[in-house]
């Protein structure tokens, strides 16, 4: 048995009896071991520890923006720690690098987004969201503003308050203990909204939070009028919009934030994800200057709200250059004009296959339906988009399923980076996964 056969079989017997993996199978991952091992990436691929690369179709999870090795990213991360590697920002401490990166997140949110809360990550952005905004209504004399209308499809984390505002039922049914106060209405539908705040009274209504386009829902575009609709009754309820960018940010829909497509300047946003492209964790939730200005004023004591790690200054120094980054390589055009490419691609595998139904796409995030019938929408009784991505994997290309309730659906979110001549392999690797499934059903 060669060093490299010994290494893999190490490596995986260490994984199945010590590691406990995010959102997996905690049998099959005993039963079969890791489903790859990687070792290293470079712009729009990956390689496993046998050397085999990859088409990250996915950007992980959804989230290395800039694509994979960018030596600059590492440098200003060499950089900070060797300066000031942590620090904390309780009791109004503060570091070079989280000033700056609020100053440069105030500048391109669209409007006057305008003031910086950091966390970890999108679970805890969201957390801190719920939060702040209930905080708030108190601070403003409504004390019994608390509920929060989310939205069915969403999804917005796996912290205690995230998974309750989240509205795919799977992950509910983790835990017996959903916090309360979180309503679901219907997707796109801002009569719902509107039904839900009758019942309720928008004096118990703290905020509605959505995420521009659904992600792990099924990458969910929302109808022309939709976001416009929902600020007006926002407006006219006195209800907070919070919008969950923490998929959408950053360029992943050729606009810096996918709330820029319908011109809606939410009062809160939310970001993770590509604000450092995944090289190193960080969140934020960015305020709009108006209810800065009200926390200022009406604010008395401590606000009792933070994390250890807000403001890091290693991670904002990153999500720094990050950014740098982005704007300098015009990865926004990029998106935009390569996801015109990625929607022409989807729209020819959905003529010339038969099983392959709706398509959808907006900038570089996108999905395909796998269905039995496309006149009737008919699911197949074995969900065959696991079949798939497992075959495109055999034939080095990364991607993920959404199969909640009755979706068989595949999605895309691959690294702003990636050319023409990438996407059309990443679609023949998926066309000839598809056609190889097909034969074998």
């Amino acid at each position: 048995m060669s060093n490299q056969h010994l290494l893999t079989n190490e490596l995986t017997e260490l994984d199945k009896k010590h590691f406990i993996h995010p959102t997996s199978s905690i049998k099959e991952q005993q039963e079969n071991g890791p489903a790859v091992i990687l070792k290293e990436g470079h712009g729009v691929y990956v390689t496993d520890i046998n050397g085999k690369t990859y088409i990250e179709g996915m950007a992980s999870l959804w989230n290395v923006n800039v694509g994979y090795g960018r030596k600059e990213l590492a440098q200003a991360a060499k950089e900070q720690m060797e300066q000031l590697a942590f620090s904390s920002c309780f009791a109004t401490f503060s570091n070079e690098p989280a000033i700056r990166l609020a100053a440069k997140l105030a500048e391109i949110t669209p409007g006057d987004l305008s003031a910086v809360f950091f966390t970890s990550g999108g679970s805890e952005s969201n957390d801190t969201a719920y939060k702040l905004v209930r905080h708030y209504w108190k601070l403003k004399g409504y004390p019994n503003k608390t509920k929060i209308i989310s939205r069915k499809k969403a999804y917005h984390g796996v912290a205690i308050g995230a998974t309750s505002a989240t509205g795919i039922q799977d992950f509910q049914n983790m835990t017996t203990a959903l916090a309360p106060e979180f309503i679901h209405a219907d997707t796109f539908s801002a009569d719902s909204v509107r039904e839900i705040i009758e019942r309720e009274g928008a004096e118990n209504i703290a905020a509605f939070l959505a995420e521009p386009i659904q992600g792990a829902g099924g990458v969910n575009i929302p109808p022309d009028g939709y976001f416009q609709a929902i600020r007006k009754i926002c407006d006219e309820n006195n209800i907070l919009f919070i919008a969950d960018e923490v998929i959408t940010g950053f360029g992943r829909t050729g606009k810096m934030f996918a709330c820029e497509h319908w011109n809606v300047v939410p009062d809160v946003m939310l970001i993770a994800k590509g604000i450092t492209s995944g090289y190193i964790p960080l969140g934020a939730v960015v305020l709009r200057e108006k209810l800065h200005r009200d926390l200022i004023q009406l604010s008395e004591g401590t606000l009792l709200h933070g994390f250890t790690y807000s403001g890091h200054p290693t991670a904002c120094a990153v999500a720094l250059r990050n950014i740098q980054i982005i704007e300098e390589e015009n990865l926004v055009e990029n998106a935009r004009l390569m996801g015109e490419e990625l929607h022409k691609q989807l729209k020819m595998l959905q003529s010339e296959l038969p099983i392959v139904g709706e398509v959808r796409s907006l900038g570089l995030i996108g999905a395909l339906e796998i269905v039995k019938n496309k006149q009737t929408n008919e699911r197949f009784e074995k969900k065959l988009a696991p079949i798939i991505i497992h075959e495109a994997r055999q034939r080095g290309l990364i991607l993920r399923t959404v199969t909640f309730g009755d979706a068989d659906t595949i999605v895309f979110s691959p690294p702003l980076v990636i050319n023409k001549q990438e996407i059309e392999k990443m679609f023949q690797i998926l066309r000839d996964s598809i056609i190889a499934v097909m034969n074998d059903e």
